[in-house]
């Protein structure tokens, strides 16, 4: 009843109903929102204090750390060829240093290590032109990405000149693109998994090179410590990043 003893017009109680479920709907979106952005910043994988100070102090790789990524260029200037590599979910960027240094020292190529919101690349809409204008010098750009970063740059591909799949594989069928494709890949994953690997090589273009190196597990690309469901590692981080350099040299630059 109104405070004059009539009865609530329908139209104000269908008011208060809208109310109360678009402030319902509203509490229910911004706690998932909460839920999200505390997920991906609890149980971060960090980057290992010493290979990454190794890096920092090599002459022969300048560094640039921006908001958008980490870029590693040439000291002496580089081949032309880039690279935008997109960590895995939760990974702190700078742990894929130590193991794409050797590429940037020893070949010429440019590497930008993207920084993706909230630390997980599925978040991050940004197109593949944020990152390459981070090293303007740069001609040809191939696009790649460790575990679920892969994932992530098989969504970019298309604005690149080329792809490689670190520890990864595509969700989207690229088998159609004639796209150059690049996948790395370890004996030992226990979560990009030789047989995960196969079974998607079907969305891939046909003249795909597939690389396994001996002995590496799914953290072994890049320098963060043990990651839970991997396999265990047999393979020296030395030799983990040696194998990545000759397989990038070997790929790069794409006709």
């Amino acid at each position: 009843m109104t405070a004059g003893g009539s009865p609530a017009s329908p139209r104000r109680r269908g008011r208060r109903i809208l109310a109360w479920v678009l402030g319902a709907v509203g509490g229910v979106a911004v706690l998932s929102l909460a839920g999200v952005v505390i997920w991906s910043q609890v149980g971060v994988y960090r980057a290992e204090p010493r290979p990454v100070a190794d890096v920092r102090a090599d002459s022969a790789i300048a560094v640039t750390d921006g908001a958008a990524g980490i870029v590693l260029a040439p000291a002496g200037g580089g081949s032309g060829d880039g690279l935008v590599f997109i960590p895995g979910a939760k990974v702190d960027p700078w742990a894929y240093a130590p193991t794409l240094a050797g590429a940037v020292a020893e070949e010429g190529l440019t590497v930008v290590i993207t920084r993706p919101w909230l630390g997980v690349a599925f978040f991050d809409p940004r197109a593949l032109s944020a990152f390459t204008e981070l090293a303007p010098d740069v001609s040809s750009w191939a696009v790649g990405g460790h575990s679920l970063g892969g994932v992530r740059a098989c969504q970019l591909a298309t604005e690149a000149d080329a792809l490689v799949l670190f520890a990864s594989y595509c969700a989207a069928d690229l088998s159609g693109s004639g796209l150059p494709v690049l996948s790395i890949s370890g004996s030992e994953d226990g979560l990009s998994t030789p047989e995960k690997i196969a079974d998607a090589a079907a969305t891939l273009p046909s003249g795909t090179v597939f690389v396994e190196i001996p002995g590496a597990s799914h953290s072994s690309f890049g320098a963060y410590g043990p990651q839970d469901g991997d396999g265990t590692p047999a393979v020296s981080d030395a030799t983990m990043a040696a194998a990545l350099t000759a397989a990038l040299s070997a790929f790069l630059p794409v006709p």
